[in-house]
């Protein structure tokens, strides 16, 4: 089956997330930088969200970049990960109206780990369809950074029971890894030169 229906349905859903967090983001009651200073914590679960986001959909772009077709399997994997990012307003809001307090920081990382566990299910389910010798299966390899990240976000989370920045400063770490442009799948699906 083709995959521009999942592709643009999934783009949408993106957009959708990304203005439900702004949204939640409150004017603040004043016009001087006190009042200004009190929107900082919202405003920065607010940043690492969207970026978390931005990573999401730049690395969904890419992957799908690389595949051939899919089936309703991947539909369902891709419905689970975006499940998962659907909850990130909630989270977002959340940890930044209550200045990451236990709980909510605690919470986030939850959400991390299974949007982390939704995208490698999403990723195994698109191997199994495609084939070992694929560009596909090239790009992903052993797919070290996807492991390392579900492992970080759940370090995080438990030392959030013990400091919440301590927690927060993991989950920055993980956005900032992706951050870093990860060229796999556009080195295996550019033209091999001829010999």
């Amino acid at each position: 089956m083709p995959k521009g229906r999942l592709e643009a349905f999934t783009d949408g859903v993106f957009a959708i997330i990304i203005t439900i967090m702004v949204l939640e983001m409150k004017v603040p009651h004043g016009a001087d930088l006190a009042a200004l200073a009190g929107t900082l914590p919202v405003f920065l679960s607010y940043v690492l969200s969207f970026a978390y986001v931005g990573i999401y959909w730049n690395n969904h772009h890419h992957l799908f970049q690389a595949v051939k077709q899919i089936n309703g399997t991947v539909l369902w994997a891709n419905l689970h990960l975006l499940f998962w990012l659907s909850l990130f307003p909630f989270v977002t809001g959340w940890m930044g109206e209550n200045h990451s307090a236990t709980l909510p920081v605690v919470l986030y990382g939850g959400v991390l780990i299974m949007a982390a566990t939704a995208y490698f299910i999403l990723v195994r389910v698109l191997l199994a369809g495609h084939g070992p010798e694929t560009a596909l299966a090239k790009a992903i390899g052993a797919d070290f950074k996807g492991k390392i990240s579900i492992v970080i976000y759940a370090v995080g989370l438990a030392l959030s029971f013990v400091s919440t920045w301590l927690g927060v400063t993991l989950y920055t770490a993980v956005a900032l890894l992706w951050l870093w442009p990860d060229r796999r799948i556009e080195k295996n699906l550019r033209p091999q030169p001829e010999p």
